[in-house]
């Protein structure tokens, strides 16, 4: 039996996508195929046929990607509402495109609305992207404060920025910015002793200053949406603090893409409102995984197909 009271739901961003996922869902579970269905309405396209059937070249493009993985989050959490009634954790978190899905299982953005501004936000970053070409990397090994002083010192070098994205976990941690001073960083990152720095496949330079264009027409979207007070706390990205009202949700969205996600920060405040269980609602385990990394002693369930669903219900 799940102890709500001391469990919290968390959302993963991109990364986490895989062709195929949701099709197994959608087969056994009405409430999931009643969520892509209303989706691929709401959108005007088949986003179902890209999660399910791909290619992964679709998949992957960053407009399709986000409204995909905010699909695949709402589809399983309405899975886990059928069979568990509403849901009540003790709060949610979403790893920046998860932060969307995490705000919708709150009850703070109406599916309807969200899936149509993560389109839009993933529109608006890929043509940021095309516009200012970036670039995103990951270091492992160093800590927090050498990789600021490694993006510090590549910023300087090059002229350009590059920044922390994303505070992923101890060891793990995500840069992004300009293409140059990335490989900049790079570079000082290996002779810092760092044991892997490794570029990502990606051109759009997520939670950096090249997202400014970006973000600042995003802001005109945000103003035609309704937030509503969230139902439970969802810890936000930015400062790792619970949003508490719609006014706490517009500021936290507003200055989301270009802020870096403060990943280990949010699962710690998890963690210090009283969280021992973390259920993972997404395609893969990506969080899991990170969790195992910032607090041993947490428990981390993912749940992304009918198997695992069983496995909650069994618990």
């Amino acid at each position: 039996m799940i102890d709500w009271s001391s469990t919290a739901l968390v959302f993963p961003g991109q990364g986490s996508q895989q062709v195929g996922m949701g099709a197994d869902l959608v087969q056994q579970y009405p409430a999931a195929r009643q969520v892509f269905e209303e989706a691929d309405h709401i959108l005007g396209f088949a986003l179902s046929n890209i999660c399910f059937e791909g290619p992964a070249e679709s998949l992957d493009e960053t407009s399709n990607t986000q409204p995909a993985l905010y699909v695949i989050g709402v589809a399983v959490l309405r899975v886990l509402e059928a069979q568990f009634g509403a849901l009540t954790p003790i709060a949610a978190a979403g790893h920046s495109l998860g932060e969307f899905t995490a705000l919708t299982a709150a009850g703070a953005l109406p599916f309807s609305q969200g899936v149509a501004l993560v389109r839009e936000r993933g529109r608006l970053m890929k043509e940021a992207g095309e516009q200012s070409k970036g670039a995103m990397a990951a270091l492992l090994g160093p800590d927090l404060t050498d990789v600021q002083i490694i993006c510090e010192q590549a910023s300087t070098q090059i002229g350009q920025p590059v920044v922390v994205a994303n505070d992923n976990c101890p060891g793990q941690i995500v840069i992004s910015g300009d293409e140059a001073a990335v490989e900049c960083a790079l570079t000082l990152a290996k002779a810092h002793g760092a044991k892997r720095a490794v570029r990502l496949a990606v051109s759009v330079a997520a939670h950096s200053p090249l997202m400014a264009h970006a973000a600042q027409a995003f802001h005109h979207v945000l103003i035609r949406t309704t937030f509503e007070t969230p139902r439970f706390p969802v810890i936000g990205n930015v400062n790792a603090t619970p949003l508490r009202s719609s006014e706490d949700i517009y500021t936290e969205l507003n200055a989301q893409l270009t802020s870096s996600v403060q990943w280990t920060r949010s699962v710690q405040a998890l963690l210090g409102l009283g969280t021992k269980t973390f259920i993972e609602l997404g395609a893969k385990d990506v969080l899991t995984g990170l969790l195992r990394r910032i607090d041993r002693s947490a428990n981390g369930v993912a749940v992304n197909n009918p198997e695992t669903v069983a496995g909650l219900l069994a618990l």
